[in-house]
């Protein structure tokens, strides 16, 4: 995989718990790590319609489903976990603009398991559902 984004500036822009939990790691260990899509759930479209306004399709073990939301897309990504049988906890949320896009980072609690996820993007929603979906996976 070959990453098109300035990782040395979007791992500039992680909280200080992250990056001493990275440290050492080369810009690719980051990025599969913290950033990864493997795991039991994947984005499939997302649509950014007008302010705080979205739609993300999610896939969960072969199944469908579409979150709508207008305003929180943590809060309404939680729901839509919660209802899936993930039940979430976001413990820290942080969103930084840089020049590659807004860079957010999440970590999460699932099953008594904490970990990080990270994304950037143009909208900073779609960051956060991208986000939050990489740190689910890292725990799932």
């Amino acid at each position: 995989m070959t990453i098109t984004l300035d990782t040395h500036t979007f791992i500039a822009a992680a909280p200080k718990s992250l990056k001493a939990e990275s440290t050492g790691m080369t810009p690719a260990e980051f990025y599969d790590r913290y950033c990864g899509h493997a795991g039991p759930i994947k984005l499939g479209e997302y649509t950014h319609r007008r302010a705080a306004e979205f739609t993300a399709t999610l896939e969960f073990a072969g199944h469908l489903r579409t979150v709508t939301a207008t305003g929180s897309p943590v809060a309404a990504l939680t729901s839509a976990l919660y209802d899936e049988g993930y039940p979430v906890e976001i413990l820290q949320f942080h969103q930084r603009r840089t020049e590659s896009g807004m860079a957010t980072f999440v970590q999460c609690e699932f099953n008594g398991r904490r970990g990080w996820g990270a994304a950037i993007a143009d909208d900073s929603a779609e960051s956060t559902v991208r986000a939050m979906i990489a740190g689910i996976n890292s725990l799932g």
